[in-house]
């Protein structure tokens, strides 16, 4: 596992897309803590991914439908190997910053259209156990917090397939607040 400084360096050296990428990697995670990795998925309004445990056997929350998480970034993590291990549904190189992908932003993924909600997406003793503390640390240390490195959660707006190659595209980021000045 890499260490906390050549994890940063290696995330500073990244360019992601600000306003679409494809879809690199797309999970499911099933209720036995498994993974499947299909080229297709469908988003649902009330289900989330269809087939992934989000809905399955508790109270699903709308803000966590969909969790989404930079593919770059979760290759330099995971150093190659298969990014699915830390449970996210869709990986893209896509900028999931604050400043990119603000709560209110609406993205088409491939037919579905999803809103990013506010809840903050940060990784937890499992994401640490896959990936190593540093990473961990690094996620949710506050220079890198406005990064979002961890990724955003996703509310399904509307229906439709996504997958493997369909395209991430920002249709439309909320308005900035207007400047008070002083």
């Amino acid at each position: 596992m890499l260490d906390l400084k050549t994890l940063a360096q290696n995330i500073r050296r990244l360019t992601p897309a600000k306003d679409r990428a494809p879809v690199q990697r797309v999970v499911q995670r099933l209720r036995d803590d498994g993974r499947v990795t299909p080229s297709r998925i469908v988003l649902d309004t009330e289900l989330g991914v269809i087939g992934d445990r989000w809905a399955a056997g508790r109270s699903p929350k709308p803000d966590a439908q969909v969790t989404l998480m930079r593919f770059d970034v979760a290759s330099v993590m995971t150093e190659g190997a298969e990014v699915a291990i830390l449970g996210d549904n869709l990986f893209a190189s896509l900028d999931t910053s604050a400043q990119n992908l603000p709560p209110g932003t609406v993205v088409r993924v491939g037919t579905a259209r999803c809103e990013v909600t506010p809840k903050p997406h940060r990784g937890c003793k499992k994401f640490a156990a896959r990936v190593g503390e540093d990473a961990w640390t690094l996620t949710g240390a506050p220079e890198w917090e406005a990064e979002q490195l961890r990724g955003v959660h996703l509310r399904v707006l509307d229906s439709g397939e996504g997958g493997i190659g369909y395209e991430i595209v920002v249709e439309s980021r909320p308005a900035a607040p207007p400047d008070r000045g002083p």
